[in-house]
């Protein structure tokens, strides 16, 4: 037995090196086919190959190229400068080099704005993925106070051929120098032309700004948006990274987004795309198949800060109303309200206990707002306005806000189950807004105006007895401050309470309105402020040169 086992192993032993003389043959065959058999590496012939050449064929241009071509010069590329300044910017959060409004508590939520019951939590969480655009900040400058000049960058469309400019409000937001450099303007002009805002509007997020020039503009063309499908192809047009006229295309992947709860959202009724949409995009032109916009490309949701596949852009009939409101006199938008608060999204156990199914449960009247006036009361159900049956929240917003204040409506509602109607007057919104969500303020009288709202872009009143004895001091309280004006670039918010500018006292309003009459650009203007929520903190001087 032992000596059969002793003849397998000899004879597996043998076949093992049977295989290994074959594989060591072969590469040594291989080695000599590779070269000389004097060792020299083999010349290669490659005298059978034929040279390639370039076929001088044309592929007609598609509808995207034709697009490009045409609406590609009316594009342009903003570029923003932010100064380090003194500024109270708590509650807020930078993302991309642009600096927000924190989500808010919807517990103060007016006038028509759906309460949500959301916690500051999940906003939060939510925020952190939906980030707006942007441009981003520079990556050799320093953060939010770091000291340095915060660089951004975003996207543009001119549609009026004296220079006329849209894009988004958080791309020329906080910035003391706009630059425009159109698709025709030289690479050696660093920046570009210098540009001013003519007007802007957070709510929808759309800001206007204007170049100067001596010749016609190339302009697009406003197309109509609710004449967009889901379906749709798009095409986008922008300057993603500072890559200029950059072309991407997709479709229109749904309509009537909307993406922020609460009082934010209420005028932001997107249109979703998954055309590439990255920074440095926002404020330019979404495109339709006739080349015509159909809106502006406002934000994507990601978890990466880049293109997911999921973007928003504000829509084209959304945005002509607002350019026509800021380009007017008064460069601002004025919505209708009636001073009413309720809660979207209720179960359906509340519209059957309640006895409805479409309308608005009012869940709160302003006292001696235009539905206080008008008879309205917590728990009545408006159903319809002007005899048009109100679907929901959204729908009555929309409807109100579009009205002028001062203009009537007559609503039709459900108290106690019964049908009733009754006649209200519109209100301005911001002044209704303001009411329900700010702190009190004295009312200015009508004809004193206010001398520093167009210098210096804050409205002021008289300080109240009550709290000038507080703080020690005589003094104008800021009621409201403009986005983008020069008190706004300094750092000054509602609330605070000026003192002097430039050294002279602003106790009463006459010395204030004298003080700013006589400031023109160049000046440098400080204000002595004195905050009346920390009056142990003294005076807070603020200031810089008058643009």
């Amino acid at each position: 037995m032992n000596s059969l086992i002793e003849r397998l192993r000899t004879r597996r032993l043998a076949s093992v090196f049977v295989l290994l003389a074959t594989l060591s043959v072969a590469i040594v065959a291989g080695s000599f086919a590779a070269h000389g058999v004097r060792g020299q590496e083999k010349q290669n012939d490659s005298s059978d190959a034929t040279p390639l050449k370039v076929v001088n064929s044309t592929v007609p241009p598609n509808e995207f190229v034709k697009i490009a071509k045409a609406v590609g010069p009316a594009v342009v590329n903003i570029n923003t400068q932010t100064f380090p300044k003194q500024s109270n910017n708590k509650g807020r959060r930078s993302f991309h080099g642009h600096v927000f409004q924190q989500p808010q508590s919807p517990d103060d939520n007016g006038d028509d704005q759906g309460q949500q019951g959301q916690d500051q939590q999940g906003q939060d969480n939510f925020q952190d993925f939906f980030n707006r655009f942007f441009g981003g900040q520079m990556p050799d400058q320093g953060g939010d106070q770091g000291g340095g000049v915060q660089e951004s960058l975003g996207s543009g469309f001119i549609v009026d051929p004296k220079g006329y400019i849209i894009t988004n409000n958080h791309v020329v937001e906080k910035a003391d120098k706009i630059y425009v450099k159109l698709s025709t303007d030289p690479d050696t002009q660093d920046l570009g032309r210098p540009a001013r805002v003519i007007g802007t509007d957070k709510a929808t997020d759309l800001a206007v700004i204007k170049i100067d020039t001596n010749t016609p503009l190339p302009t697009v063309k406003m197309g109509n948006s609710d004449a967009a499908q889901v379906g749709d192809w798009v095409e986008a047009i922008g300057s993603p990274f500072a890559l200029s006229q950059t072309v991407t295309a997709g479709i229109i992947s749904a309509k009537n987004r909307t993406i922020e709860p609460g009082a934010s959202g209420q005028f932001q009724h997107f249109i979703q795309t998954d055309a590439a949409i990255n920074p440095g995009n926002s404020g330019g032109p979404l495109l339709n198949m006739n080349g015509e916009v159909i809106g502006v490309n406002t934000a994507i949701f990601t978890q990466s800060a880049g293109y997911q596949g999921i973007g928003f852009a504000m829509p084209s009939n959304t945005v002509v109303s607002v350019y026509n409101d800021l380009i007017s006199p008064s460069h601002k938008v004025t919505r209708g309200s009636i001073g009413i608060q309720f809660r979207e999204g209720l179960s359906g156990a509340v519209n059957r206990v309640y006895g409805f199914k479409n309308g608005v449960l009012v869940q709160e009247v302003q006292p001696g707002g235009p539905a206080d006036k008008a008879g309205l009361k917590a728990g009545d159900i408006i159903t319809s306005i002007d005899g048009r049956n109100i679907k929901d929240g959204d729908d009555l917003v929309n409807e109100i806000a579009s009205r002028r204040p001062g203009s009537t409506a007559r609503l039709g509602y459900i108290r106690d189950g019964k049908p009733v109607d009754t006649t209200v007057t519109i209100g301005d919104r911001d002044k209704v807004f303001a009411n329900l969500t700010g702190p009190q303020m004295p009312a200015a009288p009508e004809e004193q105006g206010d001398a520093g709202e167009a210098t210096l872009g804050i409205v002021v009143h008289e300080t109240p007895q009550a709290m000038a004895s507080k703080i020690h001091a005589q003094g104008l309280l800021i009621e409201s401050v403009r986005t983008g004006s020069f008190a706004d670039l300094q750092g000054l918010v509602p609330g605070l309470v000026i003192t002097h500018i430039n050294k002279q006292s602003t106790a009463t309003k006459a010395e204030y309105d004298a003080i700013v009459k006589k400031l023109k650009t160049g000046d440098d203007v400080v204000f002595e402020v004195i905050d009346p929520r920390h009056p142990e903190a003294g005076i807070n001087y603020i200031g810089g040169t008058l643009q």
